[in-house]
């Protein structure tokens, strides 16, 4: 249970820096993609603003304590065992939530891709941070 917790809090922080970097890079190469973010849809209001930022330490971990079961079906080195475990993620979870989002939703599909893009960094990510932490 340590090792779980210890990989998700270690999974959320850098996540979250991560978040940040991403957020500079967009804003200072795709600034037409931030343009859409005026949209008044994307502002929840004040009062659950800070949300956002918890976002990586939920997503962190939900990853560490699924990776703590699934972690004995994958094979190889820790940074093989978890880009697969990010993949798998990405594909399952991922671009089935990228797809009703840009069907049901006013987005675009540059912004639909590059929160896929995205997700698909956060979940390598974190599966090498709990292949690393928690082998």
């Amino acid at each position: 249970m340590r090792k779980v917790l210890a990989s998700g809090l270690a999974s959320g922080m850098v996540l979250l820096g991560l978040s940040y970097f991403t957020l500079y890079v967009t804003i200072n190469y795709l600034p037409a993609l931030v343009e859409e973010y005026y949209n008044p849809i994307f502002w929840p209001g004040n009062d659950r603003a800070l949300l956002f930022f918890v976002h990586p330490f939920i997503l962190g971990f939900t990853l560490a304590w699924f990776w703590n079961w699934f972690k004995a079906q994958l094979f190889g080195p820790w940074w093989w065992r978890g880009l697969k475990f990010g993949l798998l993620y990405a594909l399952m979870a991922t671009l089935p939530s990228m797809w009703i989002t840009f069907s049901a939703i006013s987005v675009s599909l540059s912004m639909v891709l590059t929160w896929f893009v995205y997700g698909i960094m956060q979940a390598v990510v974190c599966g090498w941070i709990l292949a690393g932490v928690n082998p």
